[in-house]
């Protein structure tokens, strides 16, 4: 069973350098843009975002065509956000772009396992706030 409750620490080192560390000792370093007073030297949090999008729902997408059978060998996923100009600069519009590889994949199970992701299980698109667009393109390059 999955736990509900997740801790997470977010220590700040120095300027605006933080480091966030899970309970299993998992760590990830953020810094600002040096126009922001940072060393730019770790990722900007809201840019942390977008990489929690993509990681959330390739696990996803990996477990469900595993559980289909699908001869999976690669999946990347390019995550793109447009930010608002105003504050809060939550991202407006996300374009999430699938490349997924294998051998003998069939199209409807791509598809298909992209749209349980973002409709049931991705923990992280949940997040997202209603007015946010987010938009998905998939590319399948089939091996031999």
């Amino acid at each position: 069973m999955r736990r509900t409750s997740v801790l997470v620490k977010v220590r700040w080192e120095s300027g605006m350098r933080f480091t966030a560390t899970t309970e299993e000792g998992d760590s990830a370093s953020m810094d600002a843009d040096p126009e922001g007073g940072g060393e730019g030297k770790g990722f900007r949090p809201v840019k942390l975002v977008l990489a929690a999008l993509g990681g959330c729902t390739g696990m996803d997408i990996i477990w469900i065509l595993k559980r289909q059978r699908q001869e999976v060998t690669g999946l990347e996923m390019n995550v793109t956000g447009t930010r608002r100009k105003k504050d809060p600069r939550y991202y407006e519009n996300v374009q999430v772009e699938y490349v997924v590889r294998g051998r003998n994949l069939r199209d409807s199970a791509v598809k298909r396992a992209i749209e349980l992701s973002e409709q049931k299980y991705c923990s992280v698109r949940g997040i997202f706030r209603p007015e946010v667009k987010v938009t998905t393109s998939c590319r399948i390059e089939q091996e031999t």
